[in-house]
């Protein structure tokens, strides 16, 4: 059995052939499956280039100063389970630092531990 892709408008599984054209029977859209984009899975590398992924291990590779705090996140420090978010910025990752607690930290500071 072929598996056909989900409708792009509203997601619906239920999608079937008619002719050279896939329909949704829950919204009614039409669309040619060889028109709509492949969705790609963004990658995102420390800054040594090996690829993260939700609950690494990482380790700060430079001092940075945590903005509304007096105090600096030192070299070494280890971060666990991290997870990846589209953040604001390009913060990539959002984790809970010991000492800090929740923070958005960019995967160019990290380093896979």
């Amino acid at each position: 059995m072929i598996e056909l892709p989900a409708c792009p408008e509203c997601k619906s599984e239920f999608s079937y052939e008619m002719g050279e054209l896939l329909v949704c029977p829950e919204c009614a859209h039409e669309w040619n499956p060889s028109d709509v984009e492949v969705e790609k899975a963004r990658v995102i590398k420390d800054a040594s280039g090996n690829i993260l992924a939700d609950g690494d291990d990482v380790t700060i590779i430079k001092d940075m100063k945590v903005k509304g705090s007096s105090n600096t996140l030192k070299v070494g420090t280890k971060v666990r389970g991290i997870r990846l978010v589209d953040g604001p910025g390009d913060h990539d990752i959002e984790a809970k630092v010991d000492g800090f607690g929740p923070m958005n930290l960019k995967s160019s500071i990290v380093k896979k531990a």
